[in-house]
């Protein structure tokens, strides 16, 4: 099995099936997660967000759409779906089906993923439970 594979079918595993235990294996020690946001997880955190998106998301899927490997780094093109049945970033229940979509590279050493990047649009998430006013993020004063 190629690297590609083999991350692919861990990754999946994980946010697709709840399988956390499949993503561990193959994540380096001291790996870091980053996002677009700024903030560093590590992998209880990551793990935590597997949990909380399937705890929240009733019939949750991950589908890979697309994956390319470039040396030690592998890019990942990702669609997930579910049914908003529980609490998440804030938001109780909406009962609306969610989609999101987003990428990740990872990279990777000696078989195993040392780092990530995931770019997400939360917008997207919150737009698909119908929430649309935000409030003003800018700072400016009326």
């Amino acid at each position: 099995m190629t690297m590609l594979q083999t991350i692919t079918e861990a990754w999946s595993r994980a946010w697709g099936d709840g399988d956390t235990s499949a993503f561990e294996r193959i994540v380096a020690e001291g790996y870091v997660r980053h996002s677009k946001g700024g903030a560093d997880v590590s992998l209880p955190d990551v793990l935590r967000q597997i949990e909380d998106s399937h705890a929240a998301f009733t019939d949750f899927t991950v589908e890979v759409l697309h994956a390319v490997e470039g040396d030690d780094l592998i890019a990942i093109h990702w669609q997930s779906v579910g049914t908003h049945t529980g609490t998440f970033m804030g938001v109780p229940p909406t009962n609306r089906t969610v989609t999101v979509n987003g990428a990740s590279f990872l990279r990777h050493r000696d078989g195993l993923i040392t780092e990530e990047w995931t770019v997400w649009d939360p917008r997207e998430l919150l737009s698909s439970m119908n929430i649309w006013h935000l409030g003003d993020q800018s700072g400016a004063k009326r």
